[in-house]
């Protein structure tokens, strides 16, 4: 069986990494408009690495918790299983999954964005960082901001679109494209998450609750 499987930032909530709609996280303490911009990281590029730099220290401080364990262990069944993930952590790589596809980039790489160049990403980051390619102090974390197109876009839609089951995971269903994956699916497709999503009844299934109670309980019945 062909699994899709699309993560959004509630699977990684439990292991204490925000999500944008926290009271108190991370996100409330600054403007979106100018640190998760083009436009935002031109204007002050200083403040923009102080907020990943934030971000990084949150994730590298995190751990994977049992629903990144749970499709980790899927990916290593019987299963062909592709993993697809909003998230900018590298949770599911520590769990032990592999071919991740970060549509929305990571926050340990870096990129430099005169010349494209991408490189493992330093714990913090400035704005006097050279590219090690090009030598431009144009470093920039390698996340994908608002405005910007997502990564892996035709690989994310075809295997999408051919897949016998697409699941979404932890995500809010609110930021496109990834929103819109679950139109493209014609195999069967499944929500899993802690409340109902913006497109919870695009899916034929689903079930609430935490990630790490739903996410090992469903990856148990699939490999039964």
């Amino acid at each position: 069986m062909k699994i899709v499987i699309l993560t959004g930032a509630g699977i990684s909530a439990e292991s204490g990494l925000g999500t944008f709609r926290d009271e108190d996280g991370l996100w409330t303490q600054y403007d979106l408009n100018d640190v998760a911009t083009p436009e935002g990281f031109a204007r002050n590029p200083a403040l923009v690495h102080e907020f990943y730099n934030a971000r990084r220290a949150n994730c590298i401080a995190s751990s994977p918790n049992a629903a990144h364990d749970a499709l980790a262990r899927l990916q290593q069944g019987a299963h062909e299983v592709t993993l697809i993930t909003q998230n900018v952590d590298d949770l599911h790589e520590r769990a032990g999954s592999t071919d991740v596809i970060h549509m929305h980039g990571g926050l340990m790489r870096a990129l430099c964005a005169a010349c494209g160049n991408r490189w493992d990403a330093a714990a913090i980051m400035s704005p006097d960082d050279p590219c090690p390619h090009c030598a431009a102090k144009s470093t920039r974390p390698d996340v994908v901001w608002f405005g910007e197109i997502p990564y892996a876009m035709d690989t994310i839609m075809q295997v999408t679109a051919t897949a016998d089951l697409f699941v979404a995971i932890g995500t809010s269903a609110e930021v496109y494209p990834a929103a819109g994956l679950v139109e493209l699916a014609k195999g069967d497709t499944l929500e899993l998450n802690l409340e109902p999503s913006a497109r919870t009844n695009a899916f034929a299934a689903r079930r609430f609750g935490p990630a790490t109670e739903i996410v090992p309980a469903w990856v148990d019945e699939v490999l039964a």
